[in-house]
């Protein structure tokens, strides 16, 4: 999954304290000022599994913050061997 976060350039990892991911770790990519993509990481010691969500903000200042006006999960349990699940963040980021 690191390569998949390098590639898209998404950011590091912080702790969401908004309540919208339950103190999850999170991590962002931004499709324009007010739109952005997140992956939420769970079972962070063991096997970390990642959910992956659009959402909207008024900045990028707020992720992690405050909650998103929008958010819209797109794909749980998000694995990069299946096509169908790269196919829908290939969908936002190009």
């Amino acid at each position: 999954m690191e390569n998949v976060f390098r590639y898209y350039e998404f950011s590091d990892f912080f702790v969401d304290n908004s309540g919208a991911f339950q103190k999850n770790e999170i991590c962002y990519s931004e499709l324009n000022e007010e739109h952005f993509l997140i992956f939420e990481k769970k079972n962070q010691d063991t096997n970390p599994v990642y959910s992956l969500y659009v959402s909207k903000y008024n900045s990028k200042k707020e992720i992690g913050k405050n909650p998103p006006e929008i958010l819209e999960l797109l794909v749980e349990d998000y694995d990069k061997s299946i096509p169908e699940h790269r196919v829908v963040l290939r969908r936002y980021l190009y």
